[in-house]
């Protein structure tokens, strides 16, 4: 079990003056999405990207966990998306902000989890079921090496087993948020018929007369 680092995008921008929401109305009439960049001791940078582009990164997933490369107007800035927002009524995009990410910066990141090996794994071949419970999982990482995913292996498991963070590999540097405890990812769990099945025995068992 591993995980593998997210690629840097590209995305294009050009820089803007006007701010306020008249400024942002017209640019979203142009086609563009405001944004700004922030962060790493430096001054905020107001900005605008293409519609069609911010659209395609947010719904693509994993937009808040990317490292992207902001061309504005041929001046190059790495930067992370650390929100954005949604018209409340059509959900298309806003308004964008994003983090200047400089040498040595970490970051707490939610990091999709994806599993494999199913068709290796006991429980599931005997009918179980895949309960996950964390779809995803908060990670600290160096800006640079931002996991793409967590890769969970199924081979093996039975049901009954429970799959912890401790199962798996991760990168140099990249270390759970939550510390504490050896927290569960997933859980192979026995198929209704087999529990109703398990439970009527149980039932039978407990009604049964003791032998003198």
């Amino acid at each position: 079990m591993d995980i593998s680092m997210a690629a840097i995008k590209v995305l294009k921008a050009q820089a803007r003056e006007g701010v306020g929401k008249g400024a942002a109305r017209e640019l979203r009439r142009q086609g563009l999405v405001p944004a700004v960049i922030y962060g790493d001791k430096k001054a905020p940078v107001t900005i605008a990207i293409p519609y069609k582009d911010a659209h395609k990164q947010i719904y693509a997933g994993g937009f808040l966990s990317h490292i992207i490369e902001l061309d504005v107007d041929g001046t190059k800035h790495s930067v992370i998306p650390r929100d954005y927002q949604l018209d409340p009524v059509k959900d298309f995009p806003i308004h964008v902000d994003f983090l200047r990410v400089g040498k040595g910066t970490k970051l707490n990141v939610q990091v999709h989890v994806h599993f494999i090996n199913e068709e290796a794994s006991p429980g599931l071949k005997r009918g179980g079921t895949l309960n996950v419970v964390r779809h995803t999982v908060e990670v600290s990482a160096p800006a640079s090496d931002i996991p793409e995913e967590i890769t969970v292996d199924l081979t093996g498991y039975d049901i009954g087993d429970s799959i912890h963070i401790s199962a798996v590999t991760l990168a140099k540097g990249v270390t759970p948020v939550i510390s504490d405890r050896d927290f569960t990812i997933a859980t192979i769990v026995a198929p209704s018929a087999l529990k109703s099945a398990g439970d009527e025995t149980e039932a039978e068992a407990a009604a049964e007369p003791e032998a003198e």
